[in-house]
């Protein structure tokens, strides 16, 4: 005779474990995801706050290798 109960059991084991494991591999692609959205918001930002110290540099005299606005020297014109 099978013994159907124990069959049962074991699948029910089975598939409670399964479901247990497709949660957490959801769960960890979410924060991968969540991660990677996050740096992208803060490289939006930074790029965002660069490109208006840009803009709003007087007489364009941004130093590329500083990555700041450069003020012309005391009495010197351009």
């Amino acid at each position: 005779m099978i013994p159907w109960p124990k069959i049962l059991g074991g699948a029910l084991v089975l598939a409670a474990i399964t479901w247990v494991v497709l949660e957490i591999r959801e769960d960890g692609a979410r924060s991968v995801t969540n991660a990677f959205e996050r740096q992208n918001n803060a490289a939006a930002h930074s790029a965002g706050d660069a490109r208006a110290d840009y803009d709003t540099c007087p007489d364009e005299l941004w130093d590329f290798g500083a990555g700041e606005c450069r003020r012309p020297a005391a009495g010197r014109r351009n």
